[in-house]
């Protein structure tokens, strides 16, 4: 594993204020079309689908890695990823708290909270604890 670096804190814009009021509160929101049923990812009013107006819906929690990247070649190595979230979108994000070494696409993740430096929580995932069952 690798050690955390720091993140700074997001900055809130009227469409996404509501989502990181939620996230410093560890809940994960995102938007769902009123019309077409569809979420999204990245928050906005407007469905990029359909056009239609949206509302905010607790999001899943756990998804699988579509693609990834280990950045090594800073100070303190960190992985990004694009993680498709079980019956939602695909989100670009980080992932946390596992060696990087035994990341691999498909490979199931959950939700993980990281602190940022004065600002709300945001949200990043972890390799999910495998079953036996699944072994």
């Amino acid at each position: 594993m690798m050690s955390a670096r720091s993140m700074p804190a997001p900055i809130p814009t009227p469409d996404t204020e509501a989502f990181w009021q939620a996230a410093s509160e560890s809940r994960f929101l995102l938007r769902r079309c009123l019309s077409c049923a569809r979420t999204h990812w990245y928050p906005r009013a407007i469905c990029p689908h359909c056009l239609g107006d949206t509302e905010w819906v607790e999001g899943p929690t756990t998804g699988t890695i579509y693609s990834y990247t280990v950045m090594r070649r800073v100070p303190v190595p960190y992985a990004v990823a694009y993680v498709a979230l079980d019956d939602g979108p695909t989100l670009l994000t980080n992932l946390v708290d596992c060696d990087f070494d035994t990341l691999h696409i498909g490979q199931p993740v959950t939700l993980a909270w990281v602190a940022t430096e004065g600002g709300p929580n945001v949200p990043c995932f972890t390799p999910a604890a495998e079953s036996s069952a699944a072994r």
